[in-house]
């Protein structure tokens, strides 16, 4: 589930965002776009379990898809009448999983040849899913909530797991438990860090990062577009 961390500090929409639009139904779920809409390259950003967009992958030549699997419904930390543990059991992540599949396909209907998929806390689970179901050709994972080894054991695709020093929900014990089963698949391109409070990161990483204490959502655009760069082969079967 969600950390209590992110909900005693819930985000802070960025004034200079919504550049994209807003579709009513892309692969049958209402999303914001971005980018040109012509790029071979996707991105399906999902978010953490207060909703953001991010139009900086856009800005990097993406196609970029923020689906609404919270249905317009976000957690509200103020209502203290609809605790976490209650919005998580109306808001379970296999079903954005379920509902990401078809959103994938349309894409590619449209004739994207690369997706790559970013989440943060709640949406890194949904985006194991997608990695473990061989839908997506890049991974990236911030703050994941959720997401266990078995989990990433049976990644299929290039795959970044962002933690952080100060995560009780992805502790640093259990993010070098991810980067060694990744670093035991030799076949995959894969990296698992952490930052620490000097902003320095640790672990093996194919980007020359330095993160902040809590890893900001801004950074999903560059770890994605590393990864979608460096990596346009399928995910392996």
């Amino acid at each position: 589930m969600a950390s209590p961390q992110c909900c005693a500090d819930p985000a802070t929409l960025n004034p200079a965002g919504g550049e994209g639009r807003v579709v009513d139904s892309l692969g049958g779920i209402a999303a914001y776009v971005a980018g040109v809409r012509e790029s071979k390259a996707a991105v399906v950003l999902i978010s953490d379990i207060f909703g953001k967009i991010a139009d900086k992958v856009a800005s990097s030549g993406y196609f970029v898809v923020v689906p609404d699997f919270l249905h317009g419904d976000p957690f509200v930390p103020e209502n203290a009448d609809r605790p976490i543990q209650v919005w998580i059991k109306e808001h379970a992540t296999g079903k954005a999983f379920e509902e990401a599949k078809p959103v994938i396909a349309a894409l590619k209907e449209q004739g994207v040849s690369t997706v790559g998929a970013a989440g943060y806390c709640w949406g890194a689970k949904v985006v194991a899913e997608l990695a473990k179901a061989n839908e997506i050709q890049a991974a990236v994972m911030l703050h994941p909530s959720a997401v266990t080894v078995d989990d990433i054991k049976e990644v299929k695709c290039p795959i970044a797991v962002l933690g952080a020093e100060n995560d009780k929900t992805s502790p640093p014990e259990l993010v070098k438990q991810f980067e060694q089963v990744l670093s035991s698949n030799t076949g995959l391109q894969a990296a698992a860090v952490i930052s620490n409070t000097s902003g320095k990161a640790t672990g093996r990483s194919p980007t020359p990062a330095a993160f902040q204490t809590l890893v900001p959502i801004e950074y999903v655009y560059r770890v994605t577009g590393t990864i979608l760069s460096l990596q346009r082969s399928t995910c392996r079967n």
